[in-house]
């Protein structure tokens, strides 16, 4: 929060533990840069504040980046729509104390991904004790490797694909930015110098493909829905592969003065594959948007099909396709 009263960044900020606030600037003990303009601003009362101590404090920019090891922002676990989250414990007597040599012992997985897609690492250390917190001495990473599926025994054959440092912080966080359509990675969590059991959290979440294509229903192209079997076939027609089998999620925008919606055929696909379709339909067709949902959707070649409901209807359209394997998408007609 920036004051417009002092041009001063300051924070508001909580102690997760609930009590035990910081001292120095800003806090309720500082009589100096209390202004009035500024408790009024920000609606603060320095001495109301010393009477109950809740572990919630004032602190300005400049403090925080001299006196704070790491700076943590929470996310919105809903901006990923797919999340693997493993909860383990890594006794203090397996393995190596330290894992310079050999981390054939180490807590290992392995991750298939099939891209191209961003995925997110997360290593979080339990801690229950703010004792443990506040002297913090298990320093820990992951490790990640590019495998067949082989264990990894020592920590450089083969080059680590990507190696963060060992830090005593309680969260680390990697970002995998990967273009291969196919890829096997091995997920190594690293220590240095391990003396306790520790109990953590690997959590791997991730974005699906997503595709979005504009268009428009101009002229001849505006055929209207399959009760016009004369125009329909005139509509705009985009063609998904799929190379894997997936559940996925087509998505259709346009103005909101029309109904419209959104049809799936199958082109080739193995007809005996599980969830198999010859046709799909987004159902009642809706006013400005709609949506199909279609669960493990068999490899192949489907043709899509956006329409409004009466022939004519002319203007803009956004098809959006939201799958969790790799996927094509490209007008052909």
């Amino acid at each position: 929060m920036l004051s417009k009263t002092t041009g001063k960044r300051l924070l508001l900020l909580k102690n997760p533990w609930s009590h035990l606030r910081w001292k120095g600037n800003y806090s309720e003990m500082d009589q100096r840069h209390w202004t009035p303009a500024l408790r009024q601003a920000l609606s603060y009362d320095p001495q109301s504040a010393q009477q109950f101590d809740n572990g919630v404090f004032w602190i300005d920019y400049e403090s925080l980046v001299r006196f704070f090891d790491v700076f943590y922002m929470s996310w919105n676990p809903q901006v990923f729509s797919h999340t693997f989250a493993h909860h383990q414990t890594w006794l203090a007597g397996l393995g190596p104390i330290r894992d310079m040599y050999n981390i054939g012992e180490n807590p290992q997985y392995r991750l298939e991904v099939r891209g191209p897609t961003v995925v997110w690492v997360l290593l979080s250390r339990h801690i229950t004790e703010i004792e443990d917190f506040r002297n913090n001495k298990e320093y820990i990473t992951v490790a990640v490797y590019r495998t067949d599926g082989r264990r990894v025994f020592y920590p450089n054959e083969p080059e680590p694909y990507m190696e963060g440092g060992r830090i005593n912080s309680p969260h680390y966080l990697c970002k995998l930015t990967l273009k291969r359509p196919a890829l096997h990675l091995h997920l190594v969590i690293a220590h240095y110098e391990k003396l306790n059991t520790i109990h953590y959290t690997l959590g791997v979440p991730y974005l699906p493909t997503q595709h979005s294509v504009t268009g428009e229903w101009r002229g001849v192209t505006a055929g209207g829905c399959t009760n016009h079997p004369h125009t329909y076939p005139n509509n705009p027609v985009y063609q998904l592969r799929l190379p894997a089998a997936a559940s996925l999620t087509l998505q259709l925008k346009g103005p909101r003065v029309y109904q419209m919606g959104v049809d799936i055929t199958c082109v080739e696909a193995n007809p005996e594959s599980p969830g198999y379709f010859r046709r799909q339909s987004s159902g009642s067709y809706r006013s400005g948007f709609v949506v199909l949902a279609l669960e493990n959707v068999p490899r192949g070649t489907y043709n899509i099909v956006p329409s409004t409901y009466m022939p004519g209807q002319e203007g803009p359209f956004i098809l959006s396709l939201l799958a969790a394997e790799p996927a094509q998408l490209a007008r052909i007609k």
